[in-house]
């Protein structure tokens, strides 16, 4: 069952990159560690950047294959359920992790793949 395309993951982009900045000031995380705050910023400044450099509908430079960007979102996912227990967050903190490390998996799980069809010659 995978429905989001390319073209839907480029729209998800730039709002959950804008999230990743700006909901951590929102939320008041880092009250169990000063690192949950400066995690999700820096990762979504680093998302903001790979978006405009992805070779998809959104991206200015398209200077990085959609593949490539797949395979950093999957990490970023795995990083992201790892990192409460690594830093030792807390309540607000560990969750937000969680929920974001769970919904990119779950985007990138979904992912429909692009088969290019060759039209028969002749």
């Amino acid at each position: 069952m995978s429905f989001i395309t390319k073209k839907i993951h480029a729209f998800l982009d730039y709002p959950v990159a804008i999230a990743l900045i700006t909901l951590p000031f929102l939320l008041g995380l880092g009250s169990s560690n000063p690192l949950a705050l400066y995690i999700s910023v820096a990762t979504g400044i680093a998302a903001l950047v790979l978006t405009v450099l992805t070779d998809h509908e959104t991206g200015v430079f398209r200077v990085i294959s959609y593949r490539f960007h797949l395979i950093v979102d999957f990490l970023v996912a795995v990083v992201f359920l790892l990192v409460p227990f690594i830093f030792v967050f807390k309540g607000l903190d560990a969750y937000f992790y969680w929920i974001n490390g769970a919904a990119v998996l779950f985007v990138v799980a979904l992912h429909k793949s692009e088969k290019k069809v060759l039209a028969p010659v002749g």
